[in-house]
């Protein structure tokens, strides 16, 4: 499964990457953006609609913010089976730029609303609200998870892991029509 994690620079995109990945068990550190992406592939158990777990083999690709990879994008998009857009609510700019990032990596792509995941991520020693935050109209029908990795960080990962089966049943329900399409 191939997930994209994009949004604005800073908002703490490779911070949980690494987090999902089990990557490092380390919160903080220097900031060091992205240049380009990192891919980063691991072993998940997604919950299934029946409350089981289904392991399956992620492939987390952590997208620059930056502007000036925009034309890589596409290249980023190409089989992509979800897209998480993760945004830092204590700045201002962040809100602005959701609907950017929603329309080039969501709308566009195709993606149904169960294949893409907002996530409101507060850093260390930011004053986390969990208030729904006003959101264009087309985002306000996304899935939104409030993230603390100092405060919660089991509640995020379980989040992601039932994101996981979301996007596994939408896979699973597109790849049955098309048969039935062939067969009928």
């Amino acid at each position: 499964m191939k997930i994209l994690l994009v949004g604005p620079s800073e908002c703490g995109k490779t911070v949980l990457a690494n987090f999902l990945s089990d990557t490092t068990e380390t919160v903080g550190g220097e900031y060091s953006p992205t240049q380009g992406v990192r891919i980063l592939e691991f072993e998940c158990q997604s919950l299934g609609g029946s409350g089981k777990s289904v392991g399956c083999e992620v492939e987390l690709w952590d997208c620059a913010g930056d502007a000036k990879f925009e034309s890589c994008w596409p290249a980023l998009m190409k089989d992509a089976n979800g897209v998480i857009i993760m945004f830092n609510p204590d700045m201002p700019s962040h809100l602005k730029e959701l609907e950017m990032w929603y329309s080039s990596f969501g709308s566009s792509q195709g993606m149904q609303d169960s294949q893409c995941l907002l996530i409101e991520h507060h850093k260390p020693g930011s004053g986390a609200e969990n208030g729904r935050p006003a959101l264009a109209s087309q985002l306000s029908k996304l899935t939104l998870v409030h993230s603390n990795l100092e405060e919660d960080p089991e509640a995020l990962r379980q989040e992601f892991r039932q994101y996981l089966g979301s996007v596994a049943k939408t896979l699973s329900e597109s790849r049955e029509r098309e048969e039935m399409s062939i067969i009928t």
